[in-house]
């Protein structure tokens, strides 16, 4: 069996990939792994990082919504469709997993030309373009959210680092903490704000610090490697610890009892896994898919949701530090993030790559 994959381009598309084909690797050690995708994106270097094979196409970028551009499109795709096809037929692929992103139109339709069945994973809430081609190929559809509207969708969450997935944050708690340099005992926020870190989290911290630390909160804080942030706690106050970028997010997970960040598909999937509380931030820009991803953890009673206008220190004191010194309210929202979070999706993901093989066979 080989498996092309097909989710270049950002993060978001590529780690759910990977984290299939870990989970692909688990169950057969000799399955085939090839993973598309371009020269500009993140998938040249953490593709080969995790020891797959990657083949690169044309980028082709896609407009968000059906414009005049989409009409340029099939002319834009032939050779990049030609090119994908040839990696189908050298591979001998015996399906092409699509996770959206640049690379995915041209897998879909050369998979689709060559018989190839077709699995699609849509992570956003909000699907795009070319997993909403996708998904009219094929009746196996995986989808990040349980009121999806994606053709042929099936819920299963979006699969995860094994790191994250198996996470056993009590167990690991202690050990975190000691990492990071924080008190033991103390409750901790957890503040990012993606892998460049997000200003506007960054300057409503800098002013909130102060009342945090006064109700006894230790934080936490990836400030992003750009991004310069001081805060220096008085005597006897808890630690604030600033760092640019966290290698290790399963242990900042273990170090949190709750986080503050943005709601990308993969952080609310990730949070939600691992029972973690949040206060979602989505991003003021985009189609809205970030309210999205958070909605339904939130109204699960698994986090709060604030637009990011209405990011305050104010805000932060009036509605997180009440949740961080009550044990009782943090535990409940706790578990009701992680009775909505799915661990097991690459596993869901896995038998649904079979069930699409054993069907084209048959």
């Amino acid at each position: 069996m080989h498996v092309v994959l097909a989710g270049g381009g950002t993060a978001g598309h590529i780690e759910p990939a990977l984290a299939l084909a870990d989970a692909l690797r688990r169950e057969n050690p000799d399955v085939g792994i090839t993973a598309l995708g371009t020269s500009k994106g993140l998938e040249t270097k953490l593709v080969p990082a995790r020891g797959y094979e990657l083949a690169l196409i044309p980028a082709v970028p896609l407009p968000r919504k059906p414009t005049p551009e989409l009409m340029t499109v099939p002319g834009r795709l032939r050779g990049t469709i030609r090119e994908a096809a040839a990696v189908l037929e050298r591979t001998r692929a015996s399906v092409l997993v699509g996770f959206g992103g640049y690379v995915a139109l041209p897998g879909y339709l050369a998979a689709k030309r060559a018989g190839v069945p077709i699995v699609v994973h849509e992570a956003n809430a909000r699907p795009g373009l070319a997993n909403k081609i996708g998904a009219r190929y094929t009746h196996y559809v995986a989808v990040s959210t349980p009121d999806s509207k994606l053709r042929n969708a099936r819920y299963i969450g979006i699969p995860l680092r094994r790191a994250i997935a198996t996470l056993d944050r009590d167990a690991e708690r202690q050990k975190a903490r000691a990492a990071f340099g924080l008190d033991p005992m103390r409750p901790t926020l957890l503040v990012f704000g993606g892998s460049q870190g997000a200003r506007r989290l960054n300057e409503t911290l800098a002013g909130t610090a102060e009342r945090l630390l006064s109700a006894g909160v230790q934080v936490l804080h990836a400030a992003g490697p750009n991004n310069e942030l001081t805060i220096t706690p008085p005597p006897g106050a808890p630690p604030y610890v600033v760092v640019p970028y966290l290698e290790r997010m399963d242990l900042a997970y273990a170090a949190a009892d709750m986080v503050l960040c943005r709601a990308g598909a993969m952080t609310c999937a990730e949070l939600s896994a691992v029972g973690l509380p949040a206060a979602y931030v989505p991003l003021p820009i985009g189609n809205g898919e970030q309210r999205l991803n958070a909605q339904p953890v939130v109204k699960a009673g698994g986090g709060l949701l604030v637009d990011d206008a209405d990011l305050t220190p104010d805000w932060i004191a009036s509605n997180v530090v009440p949740v961080l010194t009550e044990p009782r309210r943090l535990y409940d929202m706790g578990r009701a993030a992680a009775e909505f979070g799915r661990r097991d999706a690459d596993d869901a993901l896995v038998r649904m790559v079979h069930e699409a093989i054993a069907a084209a066979r048959s």
